[in-house]
């Protein structure tokens, strides 16, 4: 393993973190575009600037502190990313999805990961959440994905099967968890496109047609990497605006984003809390399937 490789880099980044960190994570979980509140609640914390740790890239959008907060939720020992970064901040997937590699070296085992999404699914409400069931990756399709690259076994096969990319037992309780919460929580596709710019007209009456349910700029790259290294995977939307039509002509803001996102993060918070409770306690009620 050369200095280098990307083993090498993940290695040097753990590295630094656990001599900071207050417990090394079980569980890793990325905050999407103005979600950063649930940050707020990790206990006993220290947080870390990504500035401050090795070959981490710095968000540039706002919403995304840029931060990890490591520490416990409900009594289970976490790492929270504070925003992340994205294709069309100009940065590779690689670097998108180095922080995830990072967390599965430092011992997360699960992965929660969310995201701020456009609703393409006509009974989706701004202020639902979307747990995800699969996803389609158009970047992937057309070339781009963070697999590509020099094959290093270290990390996880090349060949990699993304059949069940999400976790059918945690996806079944945050559904449960939302329903006994009274969290408006739905169930479907996320289509990822690269961004910035919102899709048109055509483009959502061509991601309905294959099946999407909700859109965004993000996430997919990480949950390819996180089956990489054999983790377990939540994915949460917060559907944060309704797709324009020409029936429903609407505009979209990156401000009417967030401010929707920080709306939606209590009901976020409480299906995220209650995941955490069934890793820590197989035998609580939040641990029952699909028991609504």
């Amino acid at each position: 393993m050369t200095t280098s490789s990307l083993a090498y880099r993940v290695r040097e980044a753990a590295s630094t973190l656990r001599g900071r960190l207050p417990a090394l994570p079980r569980v890793g979980i990325i905050l999407g575009s103005g979600l950063g509140p649930l940050a707020d609640e990790v206990e006993n914390p220290t947080v870390v600037p990504y500035a401050e740790i090795p070959h981490f890239a710095v968000s540039t959008v706002s919403g995304h502190a840029g931060q990890l907060v490591g520490g416990t939720l409900e009594g289970v020992p976490v790492a929270v990313l504070r925003g992340r970064v994205h294709l069309y901040e100009g940065y590779s997937l690689q670097q998108i999805t180095f922080p995830v590699r990072t967390l599965h070296r430092l011992g997360a085992e699960v992965l929660i990961i969310t995201n701020a999404a456009g609703g393409l699914n006509p009974s989706f409400r701004a202020g639902d959440l979307m747990v995800l069931r699969d996803h389609i990756n158009l970047p992937g399709l057309a070339g781009l994905n963070p697999l590509i690259g020099a094959d290093e076994p270290e990390l996880g096969v090349r060949f990699l099967d993304m059949s069940a990319p999400y976790d059918d037992e945690l996806r079944a309780r945050a559904l449960a968890i939302g329903a006994r919460a009274g969290v408006s929580v739905r169930e479907g596709v996320y289509a990822v496109v690269a961004g910035p710019s919102y899709e048109t007209r055509a483009e959502i009456r061509y991601l309905r047609t294959i099946g999407a349910d909700a859109v965004g700029m993000s996430t997919v790259p990480e949950v390819i990497v996180a089956r990489h290294e054999r983790m377990r995977v939540l994915g949460i939307s917060v559907i944060t605006n309704v797709a324009a039509t020409e029936e429903n002509p609407v505009d979209v803001s990156h401000e009417e984003v967030l401010s929707v996102a920080e709306r939606a993060s209590a009901g976020l918070a409480a299906i995220v809390r209650g995941v955490l409770r069934s890793l820590n306690d197989p035998s609580s009620s939040d641990a029952a399937g699909g028991e609504a």
